[in-house]
Protein backbone atom coordinates (compact mmCIF):
# COMPACT_ATOMS: atom_id res chain seq x y z
CA UNK A 1 0.00 0.00 0.00
CA UNK A 2 2.06 2.92 -0.79
CA UNK A 3 1.70 6.97 -0.07
CA UNK A 4 -0.90 8.46 -2.09
CA UNK A 5 -0.55 11.83 -1.96
CA UNK A 6 1.57 14.39 -0.15
CA UNK A 7 -0.25 18.21 0.84
CA UNK A 8 2.22 21.36 0.92
CA UNK A 9 0.63 24.25 2.35
CA UNK A 10 1.85 27.16 0.25
CA UNK A 11 0.89 30.98 0.34
CA UNK A 12 0.51 31.40 -3.32
CA UNK A 13 -0.55 28.21 -5.29
CA UNK A 14 -0.37 29.49 -8.83
CA UNK A 15 3.85 30.18 -8.19
CA UNK A 16 3.93 27.07 -6.91
CA UNK A 17 2.51 24.93 -9.57
CA UNK A 18 4.45 27.23 -11.69
CA UNK A 19 7.63 26.06 -10.21
CA UNK A 20 6.45 22.45 -9.68
CA UNK A 21 5.70 21.86 -12.89
CA UNK A 22 8.74 23.73 -14.53
CA UNK A 23 11.73 21.77 -12.79
CA UNK A 24 10.19 18.79 -11.71
CA UNK A 25 7.32 18.43 -14.59
CA UNK A 26 4.67 17.36 -12.82
CA UNK A 27 1.40 17.26 -14.68
CA UNK A 28 -1.62 19.63 -13.53
CA UNK A 29 -4.77 16.70 -12.23
CA UNK A 30 -8.09 18.71 -13.01
CA UNK A 31 -8.32 22.51 -12.92
CA UNK A 32 -6.13 24.42 -10.29
CA UNK A 33 -7.62 27.17 -8.67
CA UNK A 34 -6.18 30.13 -6.05
CA UNK A 35 -7.10 27.58 -3.04
CA UNK A 36 -5.89 24.30 -4.22
CA UNK A 37 -4.11 22.47 -7.25
CA UNK A 38 -3.25 19.00 -7.66
CA UNK A 39 -0.32 17.73 -9.27
CA UNK A 40 0.81 14.30 -11.02
CA UNK A 41 4.40 12.70 -9.86
CA UNK A 42 3.86 9.38 -11.46
CA UNK A 43 4.04 7.26 -8.45
CA UNK A 44 1.57 9.55 -6.41
CA UNK A 45 0.41 13.23 -6.31
CA UNK A 46 1.41 16.02 -4.63
CA UNK A 47 -1.53 18.42 -3.36
CA UNK A 48 -0.87 22.05 -3.43
CA UNK A 49 -3.32 24.10 -1.14
CA UNK A 50 -3.04 27.70 -0.07
CA UNK A 51 -2.34 28.90 3.36
CA UNK A 52 -2.30 32.48 4.35
CA UNK A 53 0.71 34.93 5.70
CA UNK A 54 -0.92 35.44 8.83
CA UNK A 55 -0.78 31.86 10.38
CA UNK A 56 2.63 32.10 11.87
CA UNK A 57 5.62 30.75 11.06
CA UNK A 58 6.58 27.20 10.63
CA UNK A 59 8.66 25.42 13.03
CA UNK A 60 10.32 22.55 10.92
CA UNK A 61 14.05 23.06 11.25
CA UNK A 62 16.70 21.63 8.54
CA UNK A 63 18.56 20.02 10.45
CA UNK A 64 17.73 16.30 10.65
CA UNK A 65 17.68 15.95 14.34
CA UNK A 66 14.75 16.93 14.29
CA UNK A 67 12.28 14.13 14.68
CA UNK A 68 9.22 14.21 11.84
CA UNK A 69 9.46 15.40 7.91
CA UNK A 70 12.75 15.51 6.87
CA UNK A 71 12.07 16.04 2.92
CA UNK A 72 10.12 14.98 -0.14
CA UNK A 73 12.42 12.77 -2.92
CA UNK A 74 12.15 12.42 -6.10
CA UNK A 75 13.66 10.03 -8.57
CA UNK A 76 15.34 11.64 -11.44
CA UNK A 77 17.87 11.16 -14.60
CA UNK A 78 20.13 13.84 -15.36
CA UNK A 79 21.05 15.53 -11.75
CA UNK A 80 23.32 17.62 -12.56
CA UNK A 81 21.93 19.28 -15.30
CA UNK A 82 18.69 19.49 -13.39
CA UNK A 83 20.65 21.20 -11.35
CA UNK A 84 22.15 23.40 -12.99
CA UNK A 85 18.67 24.68 -14.40
CA UNK A 86 17.47 24.70 -11.06
CA UNK A 87 20.67 27.33 -9.79
CA UNK A 88 20.07 29.47 -13.00
CA UNK A 89 17.05 30.36 -11.97
CA UNK A 90 18.14 31.28 -8.53
CA UNK A 91 16.66 28.27 -6.87
CA UNK A 92 17.66 28.20 -2.91
CA UNK A 93 20.17 24.66 -2.12
CA UNK A 94 21.13 23.05 0.79
CA UNK A 95 23.76 20.44 -0.61
CA UNK A 96 24.99 20.59 -4.17
CA UNK A 97 24.87 17.72 -6.22
CA UNK A 98 27.05 14.73 -5.00
CA UNK A 99 27.76 11.21 -4.76
CA UNK A 100 26.47 9.80 -1.75
CA UNK A 101 26.51 6.60 0.14
CA UNK A 102 24.50 3.50 -1.56
CA UNK A 103 26.08 4.09 -4.51
CA UNK A 104 23.72 7.10 -5.69
CA UNK A 105 23.92 10.86 -6.76
CA UNK A 106 21.77 13.60 -4.59
CA UNK A 107 21.08 17.05 -4.26
CA UNK A 108 18.84 18.97 -1.76
CA UNK A 109 17.17 22.56 -2.46
CA UNK A 110 14.30 24.43 -1.24
CA UNK A 111 10.55 25.22 -2.97
CA UNK A 112 9.25 28.67 -2.63
CA UNK A 113 8.07 28.52 0.88
CA UNK A 114 10.52 26.42 2.45
CA UNK A 115 9.50 22.65 2.00
CA UNK A 116 12.89 20.84 1.23
CA UNK A 117 13.00 18.57 -1.78
CA UNK A 118 15.71 15.58 -3.01
CA UNK A 119 16.92 14.92 -6.01
CA UNK A 120 18.23 10.89 -6.29
CA UNK A 121 19.85 9.45 -9.45
CA UNK A 122 20.56 5.93 -9.76
CA UNK A 123 19.12 2.81 -7.64
CA UNK A 124 20.67 2.22 -4.25
CA UNK A 125 23.18 -0.49 -3.30
CA UNK A 126 22.16 -1.01 0.16
CA UNK A 127 23.99 -2.07 3.28
CA UNK A 128 22.15 -4.49 4.18
CA UNK A 129 18.78 -5.85 2.08
CA UNK A 130 15.85 -7.30 4.42
CA UNK A 131 13.52 -8.11 1.75
CA UNK A 132 15.34 -8.76 -2.08
CA UNK A 133 12.26 -9.37 -3.61
CA UNK A 134 11.29 -5.70 -2.78
CA UNK A 135 14.15 -4.33 -3.57
CA UNK A 136 14.19 -6.04 -7.27
CA UNK A 137 10.41 -4.50 -7.30
CA UNK A 138 11.81 -0.89 -6.98
CA UNK A 139 14.83 -1.59 -9.44
CA UNK A 140 12.22 -2.91 -11.37
CA UNK A 141 10.59 0.91 -11.87
CA UNK A 142 13.57 2.23 -13.63
CA UNK A 143 14.76 5.12 -14.64
CA UNK A 144 12.04 7.60 -15.07
CA UNK A 145 11.56 9.69 -17.73
CA UNK A 146 10.19 12.64 -16.19
CA UNK A 147 10.95 13.23 -12.11
CA UNK A 148 9.29 10.21 -9.83
CA UNK A 149 7.49 10.98 -6.80
CA UNK A 150 10.22 8.37 -4.45
CA UNK A 151 9.79 8.82 -1.11
CA UNK A 152 8.78 11.26 2.22
CA UNK A 153 11.63 11.04 5.03
CA UNK A 154 11.06 11.30 8.76
CA UNK A 155 13.36 11.33 11.61
CA UNK A 156 12.64 8.87 14.13
CA UNK A 157 13.20 7.22 17.36
CA UNK A 158 13.06 3.77 17.05
CA UNK A 159 13.36 2.24 13.69
CA UNK A 160 11.66 -1.05 14.98
CA UNK A 161 8.71 -0.07 16.77
CA UNK A 162 8.37 2.51 13.11
CA UNK A 163 8.66 -0.31 11.11
CA UNK A 164 6.43 -2.38 12.84
CA UNK A 165 3.77 0.47 12.87
CA UNK A 166 3.88 1.40 9.63
CA UNK A 167 3.60 -2.63 8.41
CA UNK A 168 0.67 -3.67 10.45
CA UNK A 169 -1.40 -0.30 9.46
CA UNK A 170 0.17 0.38 6.26
CA UNK A 171 1.45 -3.08 4.29
CA UNK A 172 5.67 -1.07 4.22
CA UNK A 173 8.06 -3.71 4.38
CA UNK A 174 11.71 -2.86 5.13
CA UNK A 175 13.71 -3.76 2.44
CA UNK A 176 16.97 -2.27 3.31
CA UNK A 177 18.72 0.03 5.02
CA UNK A 178 22.06 1.98 4.37
CA UNK A 179 24.61 3.44 7.20
CA UNK A 180 26.88 6.88 6.98
CA UNK A 181 30.34 5.43 8.70
CA UNK A 182 31.20 9.37 8.15
CA UNK A 183 28.78 10.98 10.35
CA UNK A 184 29.77 11.35 14.16
CA UNK A 185 26.12 11.45 15.22
CA UNK A 186 25.78 7.88 14.42
CA UNK A 187 23.49 8.29 11.10
CA UNK A 188 21.25 5.35 10.07
CA UNK A 189 18.93 4.94 7.33
CA UNK A 190 16.04 2.68 6.83
CA UNK A 191 13.55 1.83 3.69
CA UNK A 192 10.63 0.77 4.19
CA UNK A 193 8.66 0.18 0.96
CA UNK A 194 4.91 0.28 -0.01
CA UNK A 195 3.73 -0.18 -3.45
CA UNK A 196 6.27 2.11 -5.53
CA UNK A 197 7.29 4.54 -2.91
CA UNK A 198 9.14 4.89 0.38
CA UNK A 199 9.10 5.98 3.54
CA UNK A 200 12.97 6.66 4.67
CA UNK A 201 13.44 6.85 8.43
CA UNK A 202 16.56 8.00 9.55
CA UNK A 203 17.74 7.18 13.12
CA UNK A 204 20.75 8.70 15.20
CA UNK A 205 22.72 7.82 17.99
CA UNK A 206 22.44 11.28 19.82
CA UNK A 207 19.40 13.36 21.08
CA UNK A 208 16.93 14.23 18.80
CA UNK A 209 13.77 17.30 19.15
CA UNK A 210 10.28 17.05 18.91
CA UNK A 211 7.99 19.56 17.59
CA UNK A 212 4.22 19.42 16.94
CA UNK A 213 2.63 19.13 13.44
CA UNK A 214 1.28 22.58 11.94
CA UNK A 215 -1.51 21.84 9.32
CA UNK A 216 -1.87 25.69 8.56
CA UNK A 217 1.66 27.09 8.14
CA UNK A 218 3.33 27.16 4.94
CA UNK A 219 5.48 23.66 4.03
CA UNK A 220 4.73 19.77 4.36
CA UNK A 221 1.37 19.20 5.93
CA UNK A 222 0.66 15.94 5.87
CA UNK A 223 1.01 13.03 3.55
CA UNK A 224 -1.98 10.24 2.83
CA UNK A 225 -1.47 6.72 2.92
CA UNK A 226 -3.29 3.54 1.85
CA UNK A 227 -4.61 1.25 4.56
CA UNK A 228 -6.49 0.98 7.62
CA UNK A 229 -7.41 4.13 10.17
CA UNK A 230 -4.64 3.86 13.47
CA UNK A 231 -5.16 4.23 16.95
CA UNK A 232 -2.88 7.68 17.09
CA UNK A 233 -4.07 11.47 18.35
CA UNK A 234 -5.40 13.16 15.70
CA UNK A 235 -5.61 16.71 14.48
CA UNK A 236 -7.81 18.88 11.92
CA UNK A 237 -6.71 20.22 9.12
CA UNK A 238 -8.35 23.91 8.06
CA UNK A 239 -10.04 22.00 5.43
CA UNK A 240 -11.56 19.02 8.20
CA UNK A 241 -9.53 16.26 7.15
CA UNK A 242 -8.62 14.16 10.40
CA UNK A 243 -4.80 13.57 10.42
CA UNK A 244 -2.88 11.45 12.77
CA UNK A 245 0.28 12.15 14.06
CA UNK A 246 3.09 8.94 14.37
CA UNK A 247 5.04 8.97 17.87
CA UNK A 248 7.64 11.23 16.16
CA UNK A 249 5.18 13.66 15.10
CA UNK A 250 5.13 13.03 11.47
CA UNK A 251 1.09 14.12 10.23
CA UNK A 252 -0.40 11.59 7.89
CA UNK A 253 -4.11 10.50 6.77
CA UNK A 254 -5.55 7.18 5.93
CA UNK A 255 -7.27 6.65 3.17
CA UNK A 256 -10.12 5.89 4.64
CA UNK A 257 -11.00 9.08 6.55
CA UNK A 258 -9.40 11.17 4.10
CA UNK A 259 -11.63 14.49 3.12
CA UNK A 260 -10.24 16.04 -0.11
CA UNK A 261 -7.51 15.24 -0.60
CA UNK A 262 -5.76 14.93 -3.77
CA UNK A 263 -5.57 11.56 -6.17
Amino acid sequence: MPIKNVVVNCTDVQRSVEYYTRFLELRVVGEPTAQRAVLDAVTATVELRAVSNDRGQSTWSPDDLQKGFRHIGFKVDRIDERAGVLKDAGVEFKLDPLDAEGNVRICFFYDPDGTLLELIQGDLEYAEVLDAAGVARERSLGVPERPRFDHVAVTIEDRDATAAHYHEHHGFDFIGTIEQPHDSRGFHIGYLKGGETVLEVFTYDVPKTSRDPQLDVAGFAYAELAGDPPDLPVAISPDGTKVYVDPDGFPYTASTDTVGSGA
